[in-house]
């Protein structure tokens, strides 16, 4: 089942998201019993969630909502790079398959909700895009063994991890500054739950710039699975239920070109993975 967040007359609520007759609407779980949706996967009540939804009237149209990304009240954002063999590749001078997957971590107010703007603040016109498939945890855990990690999973998402390139270079080793402006990225469109994904190897992750095709890979290409990465992380922090882990872009990013073509006010980007959605999103410039 997917669910989502959104506001819906200055109201942040959330609900189920059902697609017929070509259209997509939402139900309004949130009126009726309070909390946000990450309540239900910290208390571990997910079914019990789903078993509300399918007992829930549509309330809304699309087009009436405000979409938020899904998790709001998560603990951690941690983001994963480098993780596809091609991206790798891209690294022309260090290109060895590495030991390890690289980390860095993200705050909630870096992302904005599908089909919201991206922010392009006035500090840098380098705003790239980078798709990523975002694992949401359902069950904590510390030192997590690889064969019981998917176990943990409550859920999939997508993200648009948006990066101001020359601001990833202001310090000697840390990326952090260049991927937490606000706004410069986002997480949507929902949440799928972990019963609707067959195999998590097997997908096919896809992103547009104005309907050109820049990023396009499998998760079949991981370098690092989505189990190795669940075990590693909790070798060293507890995972908890709403954190969110994004599992790397494939090549493609602007900064790739030559000369590296970033994203400019008017551009529409969009991530899509058959099996969860489309995250799409324009580009505005921050008002001062």
């Amino acid at each position: 089942m997917r669910f989502a967040s959104y506001n819906i007359n200055n109201r942040i609520t959330y609900g189920s998201v059902i697609e017929k007759e070509n259209a997509i609407f939402l139900t309004d779980i949130g009126k009726d019993h309070g909390y946000d949706l990450c309540h239900w996967i910290k208390t571990g009540a997910l079914y019990e969630l789903t078993a509300i939804a399918r007992n829930t009237e549509i309330s809304y149209r699309e087009k009436e909502v405000v979409y938020l990304p899904p998790i709001l009240s998560g603990e951690k954002i941690a983001c994963i790079g480098v993780n596809y063999a091609n991206r790798n590749a891209e690294y022309k001078d260090n290109s060895d398959v590495p030991k390890y997957p690289s980390l860095f971590l993200r705050y909630q107010d870096s992302f904005t909700g599908h089909k919201q703007n991206l922010v392009r603040p006035p500090e840098s016109h380098q705003l790239d895009y980078e798709g990523e498939i975002v694992i949401i945890i359902g069950k904590p855990g510390r030192r997590i063994p690889e064969n019981k990690a998917l176990e943990h999973i409550a859920g999939l998402t997508l993200m648009n991890e948006g990066t101001i390139r020359d601001w990833v270079r202001h310090a000697k080793f840390n990326v952090t500054q260049g991927k937490n402006f606000e706004k410069s990225g986002a997480i949507g469109p929902w949440m799928v739950t972990a019963d609707e994904i067959k195999d998590y190897t097997n997908l096919t992750i896809e992103t547009r710039v104005n309907g050109e095709i820049r990023q396009q890979d499998s998760t079949a290409n991981l370098m690092f699975s989505f189990a190795y990465i669940i075990s590693y992380l909790s070798t060293f922090m507890t995972l908890k239920p709403g954190d969110m882990i994004s599992t790397g872009t494939p090549n493609g990013a602007g900064a790739r070109f030559t000369p590296p073509i970033y994203l400019t006010p008017g551009d529409i980007v969009t991530v899509e993975v058959p099996e969860i959605g489309i995250l799409k999103n324009g580009i505005e410039d921050e008002m001062l």
